[in-house]
C-alpha cells in the first residue's frame, strides 16, 4: 500500500496512532517559547497540522490558531475539532497565507516531509514570507548523523473491540538527502489480524546543515527535545526543537 493510501485510510485513526502523544505540554511549551522570542502576537499556523490536536490548544491559549495539511479526511476531523479555525488543503513546501503570521510551527518531525533539501528551502522561504517581523518558526527535527536504524518505538491501544500496535522508527542509509520512517500498524478484531507496512521518504539533513539554511533569515535558537523544561541544546543529542526567529 502507498504512503499516500495509507494516510488517507487511517485518517480515521490518527488519534489512536498519536495517542502516547502529550499534545498539551508540546503545545504549552511553543507557547512559552513564543512569549520569550517572539513579537507577542498571536496569529499562528500549524503546517502539517493532522486533525487539529495542536491547534485546538493555541486556541485555547487565546492565539487565532488555523492550520493546513495534504490531507483533506485529516482537516475533515481538524474542523470538527477547531470549528473557530480555519484549515486549507496545501502543501508546507510552498503554502500562502492571506494576512502575515506571527508564529508558525511544526510538530511531530513533520519538517522532515519536506521533499529533499531544495523542497526544505522552499518550506524555509514560505515560512520566511509569511512571518511579520520578529515572528518566530518553531519545529523540532532529528539529525540524520545520529540515527540508529536498530531504535524505534511501539505503543498499543483499543478501539471498541480492535486492538490496535503500532511501530515507527528512523532509517538512514548513512548518504544523501533521504531518510525515512519506517513504520508498521498491526488492527487485530474478531476476523483476525492485519498488517500494514510502510516506509516515508523524508528528507534527511544534519543540525549543522539545517542551521545553514536558516541563519540567513533568521536568528536561529535550538533546544533539547523536552517539552518539560526550556534547555538549550547539548550540542550531542540527535533531536532538538528549534526556535527561529525572522530578521
Amino acid at each position: 500500500m502507498s504512503f499516500n493510501a495509507l494516510y488517507t485510510d487511517l485518517s480515521g485513526y490518527y488519534d489512536l496512532m498519536c495517542v502516547d502523544i502529550d499534545y498539551p505540554a508540546q503545545s504549552n511549551a511553543i507557547h512559552r517559547l513564543q512569549q520569550i522570542f517572539g513579537n507577542g502576537e498571536t496569529a499562528h499556523l500549524d503546517l502539517a497540522c493532522g486533525t487539529g490536536p495542536h491547534v485546538r490548544h493555541f486556541i485555547d491559549f487565546g492565539y487565532a490558531s488555523g492550520g493546513l495539511d495534504i490531507n483533506q479526511p485529516m482537516l475533515d476531523i481538524a474542523a470538527i475539532r477547531c470549528p473557530e479555525a480555519q484549515f486549507t488543503l496545501q502543501n508546507m513546501g510552498s503554502f500562502e497565507v492571506s494576512a502575515s503570521l506571527d508564529l508558525i510551527t511544526c510538530f511531530l518531525y513533520s519538517i522532515h516531509y519536506n521533499a529533499g533539501i531544495e523542497g526544505l528551502k522552499m518550506c524555509i522561504a514560505s515560512v520566511h514570507r509569511a512571518l511579520n517581523s520578529g515572528g518566530i518558526f518553531c519545529f523540532n527535527a532529528v539529525d540524520k548523523e545520529k540515527i540508529d536504524n536498530a531504535l524505534f518505538v511501539k505503543h498499543s491501544a483499543k478501539q471498541g473491540s480492535d486492538l490496535f500496535t503500532f511501530r515507527s522508527g528512523w532509517h538512514y542509509s548513512g548518504q544523501g538527502e533521504k531518510q525515512s520512517l519506517r513504520l508498521s500498524i498491526e488492527k487485530t478484531d474478531a476476523d483476525g489480524t492485519q498488517v500494514w507496512n510502510d516506509e516515508h521518504p523524508m528528507v534527511a539533513v544534519s543540525f549543522v546543515e539545517l542551521v545553514t539554511l536558516l541563519e540567513p533569515d533568521f536568528e536561529v535558537h535550538l533546544f533539547e527535545h523536552n517539552y518539560e523544561k526550556i534547555i538549550p541544546w547539548d550540542n550531542t543529542s540527535g533531536n532538538a526543537i528549534f526556535v527561529c526567529v525572522k530578521k
